[in-house]
């Protein structure tokens, strides 16, 4: 796989696929510019380079399409630097208007999901993109899971390299799954088990201790059968889950709340005494004590997925206290990734006490549980 330094950028038109899919507000806010900062190192070397700089996104905010209009002044104000964005990417205006520009510049192009081409991976369609460039660059890690045009159709086309962060984003989970120091100490939460469970049971084989968060473990102790008259369908490979295996720590305890947490209800108990009405909305105190004694022995750490719904105060104290204790592990090689994950990081002003924050989610999970990410295949020699 090629690398930016491989390559002259000086005056060539480069399509840079960045992945600016971050939380914006009603008003076209940026609620979370995370994944936009990390694509920054990339951009600004092509613009040293005098590189002709052509960025594509999609943006997608509550399952709608909205504009890259929305990413544009919070780009600009970044980069230190005026941004035009073209629409319409196909007319001949457009190509006009990279014709016109001046090494250094840069452009951004609309949502890429505005097009249905995009995501049905069209061959037509990343063959049009590609002829607006001269070379492509991947910095989209959280897209590479996915088979679509501007991921794994326009590298067909061009001479193809990774961006810096998605060179890095590679060898760190790459060294975790081959040379992780130990003890290896693992931790899973959030409530989409079914995207996990092909993780969980990969990264079994080489962690020290896996710990799981409050609904993850809620669920599989469902699926165990161990709690009685509640139903969470989910696929048959979490029946691979050992819980005699001593590696994995379960919540003994937890914030117990009614399922609406109507009527401000709350209790600290045992997960076995959940109630069919009831749901943990948080780990208990026994659970930190033991999973902080468990974080405190690790040489590297890695966390996905939130100890329960640390949004509402009410229920934060789980995961506030896991990521204290994960940063005051000062030998070990900290990372942590997904959204909701960096999100409360951010929240408990801890961004910069971790060795590697992820910008993938599914991707990242897709990369750990083994499996081969198509956008990262697309670049290979």
């Amino acid at each position: 796989m090629k690398k930016l330094q491989d390559f002259n950028f000086k005056r060539k038109n480069v399509l840079v696929r960045c992945d600016f899919n971050v939380p914006v507000s009603v008003e076209g806010k940026v609620l979370d510019d995370f994944r936009i900062k990390m694509a920054l190192p990339t951009i600004k070397y092509l613009i040293k380079q005098e590189a002709k700089v052509i960025l594509m996104s999609h943006l997608e905010s509550k399952g709608k399409k909205t504009s890259l209009k929305n990413i544009l002044l919070k780009l600009e104000d970044l980069l230190n630097q005026k941004v035009k964005l073209l629409t319409d990417y196909f007319q001949n205006n457009v190509r006009r208007e990279i014709e016109k520009l001046e090494p250094g510049q840069v452009v951004l192009l609309e949502n890429l999901r505005f097009y249905k081409e995009e995501k049905e991976n069209d061959k037509g369609f990343a063959q049009k993109i590609s002829e607006l460039g001269d070379i492509f660059v991947n910095e989209a890690f959280p897209s590479c899971h996915r088979k679509h045009a501007s991921i794994v159709g326009i590298p067909r086309y061009l001479p193809r390299a990774a961006g810096f962060l998605l060179e890095k984003e590679i060898k760190v989970f790459s060294d975790l799954l081959n040379k992780p120091k130990t003890p290896f100490v693992v931790i899973i939460g959030g409530i989409k088990i079914k995207t996990k469970i092909k993780t969980i049971l990969n990264i079994l084989k080489r962690a020290d201790h896996l710990i799981l968060g409050s609904k993850i473990g809620e669920v599989i102790l469902i699926q165990k059968g161990q709690l009685i008259g509640r139903a969470f369908t989910e696929e048959k490979l979490i029946d691979k889950i050992d819980l005699t295996d001593p590696r994995i720590h379960m919540p003994i305890d937890g914030v117990i709340g009614l399922k609406n947490l109507k009527e401000g209800y709350l209790r600290t108990g045992g997960v076995g005494t959940l109630r069919k009405e009831e749901d943990v909305f948080d780990i208990g105190p026994e659970s930190i004590k033991i999973f902080k004694k468990i974080i405190k022995t690790a040489k590297t750490i890695l966390w996905n997925g939130t100890l329960g719904m640390h949004e509402d105060k009410r229920f934060e104290k789980g995961t506030k206290e896991i990521a204290n204790a994960i940063v005051r592990t000062y030998p070990a090689f900290k990372i942590a990734g997904g959204g909701e994950t960096v999100s409360a990081i951010t929240t408990f002003g801890l961004m910069e006490k971790f060795d590697f924050l992820s910008t993938g989610g599914g991707a990242m999970l897709q990369f750990l549980a083994g499996e081969k990410l198509p956008g990262i295949e697309a670049l290979e020699d």
